[in-house]
């Protein structure tokens, strides 16, 4: 799958509910789908390949999902998604369990059984991070996987609070990622729903599979995301993680990536979000740059435009403009 975007603006109003139908069924998996007050109806997605992974972006109205027995037999990916709520409300009931959650929350559900699901907007729309992948990849049983459909996964601690990070992460810096990159974090990211599901299953322990280096890698990105705006060399990661400095090298590697590119590049990523802010813009851009690593002005402004294309307070100017009404 490539890499999809829909937004249903640019559909006309009559046919959004059918295009948006549409392009989850191919993105995500067949569902009904009823939307509350479709006059308001409002829909996008990003839907990102991670190898044999993939992870979609959602923002929508609220809404109903149905995914029904006659559906399953015409079609079934043999999926697992894992939900992570970022506002409003979500609520899923599969297998008997039914759950209602907050932003923060998580929550898993299986292509092949029946499921209604709902989403109830906060203001204008909800949104979602859902990482899908195939049943097969999931090293677990799926009778013990079972007990935790549509079983609420808080997001705020351990394990848990690690899968968070690497979804809101991984979406954020997608296009950052070199091909084989993509294909090793979607196998991160499996390890790491591993983790999780084993820990809830009355404390087991995670699969052998999950115990691989790439879930280190997730512990030293977690590490470097909280302490983007100090100074960040190489040594000083390898130090606070007990590491040699050889062995921090050969982990990114196995990214397709450097320890320096990952942290210049998660810099970068968080001061497009800051420059693209309305809310933001009568703080300097200098300042922003300071906020995530870059202390020196002509330091900011030769990185970011090495590496975006333009000049920080350019990038300022023509985003914030293309984001206020006409």
């Amino acid at each position: 799958m490539l890499l999809t975007v829909f937004d249903s603006v640019v559909v006309p109003a009559a046919d959004r509910v059918e295009a948006w139908t549409e392009v989850t069924t191919t993105a995500l998996m067949p569902t009904r789908i009823r939307f509350v007050g479709p006059g308001n109806f409002g829909a996008r997605i990003r839907a990102m390949p991670f190898g044999a992974a993939h992870l979609s972006a959602l923002s929508y109205s609220s809404l109903l999902s149905e995914r029904t027995p006659q559906l399953i037999r015409q079609s079934d990916p043999e999926l697992y998604q894992l939900a992570l709520v970022t506002s409003g409300q979500q609520g899923v009931e599969q297998a008997r369990n039914n759950v209602l959650l907050e932003a923060g929350g998580m929550v898993l559900y299986d292509s092949s059984r029946p499921f209604t699901a709902s989403a109830q907007a906060v203001e204008r729309r909800a949104d979602s991070l859902v990482f899908q992948f195939p049943k097969r990849l999931l090293p677990l049983p799926d009778h013990r996987v079972g007990r935790l459909l549509a079983a609420p996964l808080p997001a705020d601690s351990g394990m848990s609070r690690l899968l968070a990070q690497f979804l809101t992460g991984a979406a954020e810096a997608h296009a950052t990622y070199a091909p084989f990159g993509l294909v090793q974090l979607g196998g991160i990211g499996i390890d790491l729903v591993t983790a999780v599901l084993s820990h809830h299953l009355d404390g087991a322990p995670a699969a052998a599979s999950a115990t691989r280096p790439g879930l280190f890698f997730l512990r030293i990105s977690a590490f470097i995301e909280e302490h983007l705006g100090a100074p960040l060399s190489p040594a000083e990661i390898a130090s606070a993680h007990q590491i040699s400095l050889r062995y921090l090298q050969r982990i990114f590697q196995e990214q397709g990536t450097t320890v320096s590119d990952f942290v210049r590049g998660r810099r970068i990523s968080h001061c497009c979000k800051d420059l693209a802010d309305p809310a933001k813009q009568e703080l300097p851009v200098h300042a922003i740059g300071a906020r995530w690593g870059f202390p020196r002005p002509d330091d900011f402004s030769r990185v970011f435009r090495k590496a975006v294309g333009m000049p920080p307070g350019q990038y300022r100017a023509t985003h914030i403009t293309a984001s206020q009404p006409a």
